[in-house]
């Protein structure tokens, strides 16, 4: 598989997508078509809480992979989904709504590698929704490699995600476009690059990249050397091929996602590869 563009030009979509075109990074685009296309709108308020919250993921599936990007509600609608049944991956790779291209690219790179080809399976145990959510809660949390005491960055507020941080004594600052506040009161800013200069570290959700917000996090990443960790249902397929451009660690979830399913649910952790020491090294500090 060629390498992406070197980290300080890798700013967009538009390397992956290429290559993806020309059929570098598997099999010929023109010769896969979507066979399915589906909305998924969602409601959620779990036991307990006292908030809820709502998705709309546009999923689109290329042979046995399903891709996924969550969008605004309204941002697209059925007709879209439907529109993209029997066209193949190429054509859909240009079409001019992003939360396609996003999906369909998710779905041909997740055809192409297989999380469980590359990942770490975990396993979500059967429970209630809040038992689920607070348990890929954890794992995502354990992805951070933070000492109690530092602060986040939290781009697409998640509560089980907060109560995990809290647990493990870290301070945040929750990001979201909807503003508002947490479920223990505090304030949701709604500009993510106004507040990452005072965290040590991000915790942002698959969703920047659908709504291209992710790309300004992934160059503070590389500029300062701080933590990205990302968890996707958005273009998790995606995210595996930055690993070397700037993220962190990465826990993917590919559809059906813990939230539609009461049974066992998967979610596959990736971490960037940690350098090999320099031989002679420590006798030279």
């Amino acid at each position: 598989m060629p390498a992406l563009p070197p980290e300080s030009t890798v700013h967009d979509l538009a390397p992956l997508t290429a290559a993806a075109r020309a059929g570098h990074l598997g099999p010929d685009p023109a010769s896969l078509p979507v066979s399915v296309g589906f909305l998924t709108q969602q409601g959620a308020r779990h036991a307990h809480r006292g908030r809820g919250y709502r998705n709309h993921v546009l999923s689109l599936r290329v042979a046995e992979a399903v891709g996924s990007c969550a969008v605004e509600p309204g941002e697209v609608d059925d007709g879209v989904a439907l529109d993209c049944v029997g066209r193949c991956v190429a054509e859909l790779l240009e079409h001019p709504a992003a939360a396609v291209r996003v999906a369909v690219l998710d779905a041909y790179l997740m055809h192409a590698r297989p999380h469980a080809t590359a990942a770490e399976a975990v396993t979500i145990p059967a429970g209630t929704s809040l038992h689920k959510s607070l348990r890929r809660a954890e794992l995502v949390v354990d992805l951070l490699p933070l000492p109690p005491g530092r602060t986040v960055l939290v781009v697409g507020v998640v509560n089980s995600l907060l109560h995990h941080l809290r647990e493990r004594g870290l301070s945040y600052v929750a990001c979201d476009y909807g503003g508002g506040f947490t479920e223990w009161g505090e304030p949701i800013v709604d500009d993510a690059m106004a507040a990452v200069e005072d965290c040590d570290a991000i915790l942002a959700s698959g969703m920047t990249v659908g709504n291209a917000t992710f790309w300004p996090l992934l160059a503070h990443a590389r500029r300062t050397g701080r933590p990205l960790v990302v968890f996707a249902q958005t273009g998790s397929a995606i995210l595996p091929h930055l690993l070397d451009s700037g993220l962190t660690a990465l826990s993917a979830e590919p559809y059906p996602f813990f939230w539609l399913d009461g049974g066992p649910t998967t979610i596959y952790r990736y971490r960037r590869p940690t350098p090999a020491p320099i031989p002679g090294a420590e006798a030279r500090l």
